[in-house]
């Protein structure tokens, strides 16, 4: 399959998701270059309907692998939650098939108490947080103070 690149212009919910999972059994690697667990797709696996909002929907092709790039910011126990979710319906998550970059920002438990915080305090003028702390994850992330995966290795 040649380089094929999904982008969604729409502010979520265009059907990117369901688009990356067709094209998915042609590809080698499946990408997700940016985002959190903000917004979701939903994958049909052994005839079982799974919502996916962090592992790219490539994970459920036998030989393909799926990056986390580093332009996500990611919640590891949501990360755990998917994987564990994927591991429940027959899949093997395994290091060869899902690759988390060493520079993706974790997201935090004060990340998503600022993110709550700061939409209630808005009071009529909320603008619809999911309240995970993604916002609050890329200020970190663009004020360079963020706290990436590859902060936690000791290698």
């Amino acid at each position: 399959m040649a380089n094929v690149t999904v982008v969604g212009a729409q502010w979520g919910d265009e059907g990117k998701g369901k688009i990356v999972d067709w094209l998915s059994n042609q590809a080698d690697i499946v990408f997700r270059f940016q985002g959190g667990n903000n917004a979701g797709h939903t994958i049909v696996v052994n005839k079982k309907k799974i919502a996916l909002s962090l592992i790219p929907s490539g994970i459920i092709r036998k030989n393909t692998i799926s990056i986390i790039g580093n332009g996500v910011v990611v919640d590891p126990v949501a990360l755990i939650d998917e994987i564990e979710k994927l591991k429940k319906i027959g899949l093997k998550i395994t290091p060869k098939n899902l690759i988390v970059s060493e520079n993706a920002t974790i997201i935090f438990s004060f990340h998503r108490n600022i993110d709550k915080i700061r939409e209630e305090r808005k009071g009529p003028n909320k603008i619809g947080t999911t309240g995970r702390g993604i916002g609050p994850a890329y200020e970190d992330k663009v004020g360079r103070r963020a706290i990436r995966f590859g902060d936690l290795s000791n290698n």
